[in-house]
């Protein structure tokens, strides 16, 4: 169990995580194309068998080698770049972890999610990288709006 200290130090992190990627995800979204109708892209569904990836297998299959940003206990973050576009790719350490953390940036439209990792984009990069990835690509704020998007077939 965490003590008082360590949830402080825990949110504490996670607060700062946010306000770095917002800022950056700003950059990018303030730079890229995001086209209104882009068609979202087929992703498997089946659940991953074993732990959860970490930013470099991620990384790795999206042909991209991270410059880790944040590299902490409960969470991490790579920024990549491809011939795809800029993104970043995040992973958490528990369920509850990255649902404080999307709790936290709501404002981050739109979001690739997966089992533990989330992945912050322009739509046009994102629906490219869950071709590869998988995962559910989130339009909206997800406290408002709790159905991702469904896979293009």
């Amino acid at each position: 169990m965490l003590t008082h200290s360590r949830q402080t130090g825990v949110a504490r992190n996670a607060r700062v995580v946010a306000t770095v990627i917002l800022a950056l995800s700003f950059s990018l979204a303030c730079s890229a194309e995001q086209p209104a109708s882009a068609p979202a892209a087929a992703a498997g569904n089946a659940a991953p068998a074993g732990p959860p990836p970490t930013v470099e297998q991620l990384a790795k299959k999206v042909d991209c080698k991270p410059q880790i940003q944040v590299d902490a206990v409960d969470i991490r973050t790579g920024a990549c770049k491809t011939s795809v576009g800029q993104f970043f790719i995040s992973t958490f350490v528990t369920q509850s972890g990255k649902d404080q953390w999307m709790d936290q940036a709501p404002e981050y439209n739109p979001h690739l999610v997966g089992e533990l990792w989330t992945v912050l984009g322009a739509r046009k990069v994102l629906d490219e990288l869950r071709v590869t990835l998988g995962g559910d690509l989130h339009l909206t704020d997800h406290r408002v709006s709790p159905t991702p998007a469904p896979p293009a077939g």
